[in-house]
Protein backbone atom coordinates (compact mmCIF):
# COMPACT_ATOMS: atom_id res chain seq x y z
CA UNK A 1 0.00 0.00 0.00
CA UNK A 2 2.86 2.57 1.00
CA UNK A 3 4.45 1.67 -2.41
CA UNK A 4 1.52 2.22 -4.39
CA UNK A 5 0.40 5.49 -2.38
CA UNK A 6 4.22 6.81 -3.03
CA UNK A 7 3.86 6.17 -6.53
CA UNK A 8 0.57 7.95 -6.45
CA UNK A 9 1.89 10.73 -4.99
CA UNK A 10 5.01 11.18 -7.85
CA UNK A 11 2.29 10.84 -11.00
CA UNK A 12 -0.47 12.49 -10.19
CA UNK A 13 0.92 15.52 -9.92
CA UNK A 14 2.34 15.24 -12.98
CA UNK A 15 -0.93 14.14 -14.79
CA UNK A 16 -3.20 17.14 -13.18
CA UNK A 17 -0.02 19.64 -14.04
CA UNK A 18 -0.26 18.56 -17.38
CA UNK A 19 -4.56 19.29 -17.65
CA UNK A 20 -4.20 22.30 -15.80
CA UNK A 21 -1.70 24.18 -17.10
CA UNK A 22 -2.86 24.65 -20.79
CA UNK A 23 -5.13 27.33 -19.54
CA UNK A 24 -3.19 29.58 -18.13
CA UNK A 25 -0.09 28.69 -20.51
CA UNK A 26 -1.21 27.84 -23.84
CA UNK A 27 2.15 25.90 -25.24
CA UNK A 28 2.01 23.64 -21.92
CA UNK A 29 -0.71 21.33 -24.12
CA UNK A 30 2.06 19.07 -25.25
CA UNK A 31 3.14 18.87 -21.66
CA UNK A 32 -0.11 16.36 -21.67
CA UNK A 33 0.73 14.98 -25.18
CA UNK A 34 3.69 13.65 -24.71
CA UNK A 35 2.88 11.67 -21.85
CA UNK A 36 -0.09 10.50 -23.10
CA UNK A 37 2.18 9.58 -26.61
CA UNK A 38 4.83 7.66 -23.63
CA UNK A 39 1.88 6.11 -21.67
CA UNK A 40 0.45 4.66 -25.33
CA UNK A 41 3.34 3.63 -26.56
CA UNK A 42 4.21 1.66 -22.92
CA UNK A 43 0.86 -0.12 -23.14
CA UNK A 44 0.87 -1.10 -26.92
CA UNK A 45 4.31 -2.71 -25.69
CA UNK A 46 2.92 -4.15 -22.37
CA UNK A 47 0.21 -5.42 -24.46
CA UNK A 48 2.00 -7.41 -27.08
CA UNK A 49 4.34 -8.34 -23.98
CA UNK A 50 0.90 -10.12 -23.25
CA UNK A 51 0.53 -11.97 -26.50
CA UNK A 52 4.07 -13.02 -26.52
CA UNK A 53 3.23 -15.00 -23.55
CA UNK A 54 0.70 -16.92 -25.21
CA UNK A 55 2.96 -17.55 -28.19
CA UNK A 56 0.80 -14.96 -30.39
CA UNK A 57 2.96 -13.46 -33.27
CA UNK A 58 2.18 -9.89 -33.44
CA UNK A 59 4.35 -7.92 -35.90
CA UNK A 60 5.21 -4.97 -32.79
CA UNK A 61 7.06 -2.85 -35.33
CA UNK A 62 4.34 -2.70 -37.48
CA UNK A 63 2.11 -1.69 -34.91
CA UNK A 64 4.04 0.83 -33.30
CA UNK A 65 4.25 2.18 -36.58
CA UNK A 66 0.20 2.10 -37.28
CA UNK A 67 -0.39 3.54 -33.44
CA UNK A 68 2.20 6.74 -34.62
CA UNK A 69 0.16 7.19 -37.25
CA UNK A 70 -3.04 7.54 -35.59
CA UNK A 71 -1.25 9.27 -32.57
CA UNK A 72 -0.09 11.88 -35.09
CA UNK A 73 -3.77 12.22 -36.84
CA UNK A 74 -5.76 12.32 -33.25
CA UNK A 75 -2.67 15.17 -32.22
CA UNK A 76 -4.57 17.23 -35.31
CA UNK A 77 -8.11 16.40 -33.98
CA UNK A 78 -8.82 14.14 -37.11
CA UNK A 79 -12.02 12.81 -35.62
CA UNK A 80 -13.70 16.08 -36.23
CA UNK A 81 -11.26 17.43 -39.19
CA UNK A 82 -10.35 15.45 -41.03
CA UNK A 83 -12.41 12.29 -40.92
CA UNK A 84 -11.51 11.22 -43.87
CA UNK A 85 -7.56 10.68 -43.06
CA UNK A 86 -8.52 8.95 -39.98
CA UNK A 87 -10.48 6.40 -42.09
CA UNK A 88 -7.66 6.28 -44.98
CA UNK A 89 -5.13 5.72 -42.15
CA UNK A 90 -7.52 2.58 -40.84
CA UNK A 91 -7.41 1.12 -44.48
CA UNK A 92 -3.58 1.63 -45.25
CA UNK A 93 -2.95 0.41 -41.90
CA UNK A 94 -4.88 -2.89 -42.53
CA UNK A 95 -3.60 -3.49 -45.92
CA UNK A 96 -0.06 -2.97 -45.13
CA UNK A 97 -0.45 -5.51 -42.30
CA UNK A 98 -2.75 -8.02 -44.12
CA UNK A 99 0.58 -7.69 -47.02
CA UNK A 100 2.97 -7.53 -44.51
CA UNK A 101 1.99 -10.58 -42.56
CA UNK A 102 1.39 -12.73 -45.83
CA UNK A 103 5.13 -12.36 -46.40
CA UNK A 104 6.16 -12.47 -43.15
CA UNK A 105 4.00 -16.12 -42.35
CA UNK A 106 5.38 -17.91 -45.71
CA UNK A 107 6.96 -20.53 -44.05
CA UNK A 108 3.69 -21.40 -41.92
CA UNK A 109 0.52 -19.67 -43.27
CA UNK A 110 -1.82 -21.10 -40.67
CA UNK A 111 -0.40 -18.91 -37.87
CA UNK A 112 -1.28 -15.83 -40.43
CA UNK A 113 -4.60 -14.97 -38.83
CA UNK A 114 -3.43 -14.79 -34.91
CA UNK A 115 -0.49 -12.68 -36.34
CA UNK A 116 -2.53 -10.10 -38.29
CA UNK A 117 -5.49 -10.40 -35.38
CA UNK A 118 -2.95 -9.48 -32.24
CA UNK A 119 -1.31 -6.84 -34.15
CA UNK A 120 -4.41 -4.79 -35.31
CA UNK A 121 -6.23 -5.32 -31.55
CA UNK A 122 -3.28 -4.23 -30.01
CA UNK A 123 -3.10 -1.00 -32.62
CA UNK A 124 -6.92 -0.52 -31.69
CA UNK A 125 -7.18 -1.07 -28.20
CA UNK A 126 -4.50 1.32 -27.33
CA UNK A 127 -3.57 3.78 -29.74
CA UNK A 128 -7.38 3.99 -31.18
CA UNK A 129 -9.18 4.26 -28.19
CA UNK A 130 -6.35 6.20 -26.51
CA UNK A 131 -6.23 8.58 -29.18
CA UNK A 132 -9.22 9.93 -28.24
CA UNK A 133 -7.96 11.70 -24.49
CA UNK A 134 -4.67 13.32 -26.88
CA UNK A 135 -8.05 15.02 -29.63
CA UNK A 136 -9.59 15.82 -26.30
CA UNK A 137 -6.49 18.10 -25.62
CA UNK A 138 -6.44 19.78 -28.55
CA UNK A 139 -9.82 19.28 -29.92
CA UNK A 140 -11.69 21.97 -28.42
CA UNK A 141 -9.61 24.90 -27.94
CA UNK A 142 -12.49 27.35 -29.58
CA UNK A 143 -13.90 27.34 -26.20
CA UNK A 144 -11.96 28.67 -23.48
CA UNK A 145 -10.82 26.54 -21.18
CA UNK A 146 -12.94 23.91 -21.97
CA UNK A 147 -10.27 20.95 -22.81
CA UNK A 148 -9.21 21.45 -19.47
CA UNK A 149 -12.16 21.42 -17.83
CA UNK A 150 -13.14 18.19 -20.07
CA UNK A 151 -10.26 16.29 -19.23
CA UNK A 152 -10.33 17.65 -15.80
CA UNK A 153 -13.83 16.09 -15.09
CA UNK A 154 -12.87 12.83 -16.94
CA UNK A 155 -9.60 11.73 -14.67
CA UNK A 156 -11.45 13.10 -11.69
CA UNK A 157 -14.89 10.72 -12.44
CA UNK A 158 -12.20 7.69 -12.83
CA UNK A 159 -9.89 7.87 -10.27
CA UNK A 160 -12.97 8.64 -7.98
CA UNK A 161 -14.66 5.63 -8.97
CA UNK A 162 -12.12 3.51 -9.08
CA UNK A 163 -11.25 5.10 -5.46
CA UNK A 164 -14.84 4.64 -4.15
CA UNK A 165 -14.88 1.10 -5.66
CA UNK A 166 -11.90 -0.42 -3.64
CA UNK A 167 -12.85 1.87 -0.32
CA UNK A 168 -16.89 0.20 -0.96
CA UNK A 169 -15.37 -3.51 -2.00
CA UNK A 170 -12.72 -3.76 1.39
CA UNK A 171 -15.90 -2.41 3.74
CA UNK A 172 -18.93 -4.08 2.61
CA UNK A 173 -17.40 -6.62 -0.78
CA UNK A 174 -19.39 -9.88 -0.08
CA UNK A 175 -21.13 -10.84 -3.41
CA UNK A 176 -18.57 -11.59 -6.23
CA UNK A 177 -19.34 -9.08 -9.32
CA UNK A 178 -17.31 -11.72 -11.77
CA UNK A 179 -15.23 -14.18 -10.18
CA UNK A 180 -13.94 -15.85 -13.52
CA UNK A 181 -12.37 -12.65 -14.73
CA UNK A 182 -11.36 -10.61 -11.49
CA UNK A 183 -12.28 -12.52 -8.19
CA UNK A 184 -11.17 -9.29 -6.45
CA UNK A 185 -14.41 -7.07 -7.59
CA UNK A 186 -17.47 -7.33 -5.70
CA UNK A 187 -21.04 -5.78 -6.58
CA UNK A 188 -20.97 -3.45 -3.89
CA UNK A 189 -17.79 -2.73 -5.27
CA UNK A 190 -19.13 -1.94 -8.35
CA UNK A 191 -22.04 0.20 -6.09
CA UNK A 192 -19.59 2.21 -4.59
CA UNK A 193 -17.81 3.20 -7.83
CA UNK A 194 -21.18 4.55 -9.23
CA UNK A 195 -21.68 6.34 -6.34
CA UNK A 196 -18.31 7.81 -6.05
CA UNK A 197 -18.51 8.76 -9.64
CA UNK A 198 -22.01 10.78 -9.47
CA UNK A 199 -20.87 12.48 -6.33
CA UNK A 200 -17.27 13.35 -8.17
CA UNK A 201 -19.24 14.35 -11.37
CA UNK A 202 -21.82 16.76 -9.09
CA UNK A 203 -18.80 17.96 -7.75
CA UNK A 204 -16.51 19.16 -10.79
CA UNK A 205 -19.94 21.11 -12.24
CA UNK A 206 -19.49 23.14 -8.85
CA UNK A 207 -15.81 23.40 -8.77
CA UNK A 208 -14.86 24.03 -11.87
CA UNK A 209 -17.43 23.07 -14.88
CA UNK A 210 -20.88 24.76 -14.63
CA UNK A 211 -21.02 24.35 -18.57
CA UNK A 212 -21.69 20.84 -18.11
CA UNK A 213 -24.68 21.12 -15.71
CA UNK A 214 -25.80 18.47 -13.11
CA UNK A 215 -28.01 16.62 -14.91
CA UNK A 216 -25.73 15.91 -17.98
CA UNK A 217 -22.32 15.69 -15.00
CA UNK A 218 -24.12 12.40 -13.06
CA UNK A 219 -25.42 10.20 -15.57
CA UNK A 220 -22.32 10.52 -17.74
CA UNK A 221 -19.82 10.56 -14.69
CA UNK A 222 -21.83 6.98 -14.09
CA UNK A 223 -21.84 5.83 -17.68
CA UNK A 224 -18.05 6.67 -17.45
CA UNK A 225 -17.65 4.28 -14.46
CA UNK A 226 -19.78 1.11 -15.63
CA UNK A 227 -17.75 1.21 -19.05
CA UNK A 228 -14.57 1.97 -17.16
CA UNK A 229 -15.32 -1.12 -15.26
CA UNK A 230 -15.84 -3.06 -18.60
CA UNK A 231 -12.71 -1.97 -19.39
CA UNK A 232 -11.07 -3.05 -16.76
CA UNK A 233 -12.35 -6.60 -16.77
CA UNK A 234 -11.68 -6.93 -20.35
CA UNK A 235 -7.65 -6.41 -19.43
CA UNK A 236 -8.17 -8.55 -16.73
CA UNK A 237 -9.28 -11.55 -18.97
CA UNK A 238 -6.61 -10.36 -20.67
CA UNK A 239 -3.80 -11.18 -18.36
CA UNK A 240 -5.58 -14.45 -16.64
CA UNK A 241 -5.22 -15.65 -20.51
CA UNK A 242 -1.54 -15.35 -20.55
CA UNK A 243 -1.26 -16.04 -16.69
CA UNK A 244 -0.10 -12.67 -15.85
CA UNK A 245 -0.75 -10.82 -12.56
CA UNK A 246 -0.09 -7.08 -14.12
CA UNK A 247 0.68 -6.39 -17.64
CA UNK A 248 4.24 -4.82 -16.42
CA UNK A 249 5.37 -3.03 -13.56
CA UNK A 250 6.72 -0.24 -14.60
CA UNK A 251 4.64 1.54 -11.75
CA UNK A 252 5.39 0.23 -8.20
CA UNK A 253 2.27 -0.94 -6.40
CA UNK A 254 0.11 -0.39 -9.55
CA UNK A 255 1.24 -2.83 -12.03
CA UNK A 256 1.96 -1.46 -15.85
CA UNK A 257 0.52 1.47 -17.41
CA UNK A 258 -1.68 -0.62 -18.82
CA UNK A 259 -3.01 -1.79 -16.10
CA UNK A 260 -3.74 2.38 -15.29
CA UNK A 261 -5.15 2.71 -19.18
CA UNK A 262 -8.19 0.29 -18.97
CA UNK A 263 -10.53 1.76 -17.65
CA UNK A 264 -9.51 5.54 -19.49
CA UNK A 265 -9.39 3.38 -22.79
CA UNK A 266 -13.31 2.68 -22.64
CA UNK A 267 -14.47 6.24 -21.45
CA UNK A 268 -12.38 8.39 -23.74
CA UNK A 269 -14.22 8.08 -27.03
CA UNK A 270 -17.20 8.44 -25.23
CA UNK A 271 -15.85 11.34 -23.22
CA UNK A 272 -14.95 12.99 -26.61
CA UNK A 273 -18.32 12.26 -28.48
CA UNK A 274 -20.29 13.92 -25.95
CA UNK A 275 -18.58 16.54 -25.82
CA UNK A 276 -18.51 17.23 -29.69
CA UNK A 277 -22.15 16.70 -29.64
CA UNK A 278 -22.77 18.90 -26.71
CA UNK A 279 -20.85 21.51 -27.20
CA UNK A 280 -19.97 21.70 -30.42
CA UNK A 281 -16.65 22.68 -32.06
Amino acid sequence: MKTRLLTAAVALPIVIASIVLPAYYPQTVWLFVAIAGFALAAGLFEFYSLTKKLELKADAAIGYLGAALLFVGFVFDAPAKSPDLLFATLALLMIVVLVSQMFRFQADFSKMLTGVSVTLLGVMYVAFLGGFLVATRVGFETHAGLSTHLLGYFFLVIFGSDTGAYFAGRAFGKHKLAPGISPGKTVEGLVGGLAAAAGFGALATWWFFPELPFKWSIPLAMVLAAIGVLGDLCESAMKRGSKTKDAASILPGHGGLLDRLDSLLFGAPILYYFARFYFGG
